[in-house]
């Protein structure tokens, strides 16, 4: 699940409400303590909580106990690693061109 897709599931107006720490994508919707996707004093569903939990005044475990319903993909890397193999496959082709050109003229 990307983040994009994670912020989609924030619990307000009958969406589920799912959080992500370390990595691993929570359903957190039929707890009472995340009602509308909201919980005390300023956490919203449909984030990545892996920061806040490192001070909360509970342990990781409390959120370990809801549904895994996926996990949280890093889109950067990803599309880094897409958009560098069209650069390098423009800059094989713009050599080749640039070789059989010399090879021409000579």
């Amino acid at each position: 699940m990307t983040r994009d897709e994670l912020s989609q599931h924030d619990g307000q107006d009958g969406r589920r409400a799912y959080v992500a720490v370390n990595k691993i994508v929570y359903d957190v919707t039929d707890s009472p303590l995340w009602q509308n996707g909201l919980h005390p004093p300023n956490h919203k569903a449909g984030q990545d909580l892996s920061e806040e939990i490192l001070s909360a005044p509970h342990v990781k475990t409390v959120v370990t106990r809801f549904p895994v319903v996926g996990q949280l993909e890093e889109e950067s890397s990803s599309a880094g690693q897409k958009g560098g193999g069209k650069l390098l496959a423009i800059i094989a082709i713009v050599a080749i061109i640039s070789i059989i050109g010399l090879v021409l003229l000579l």
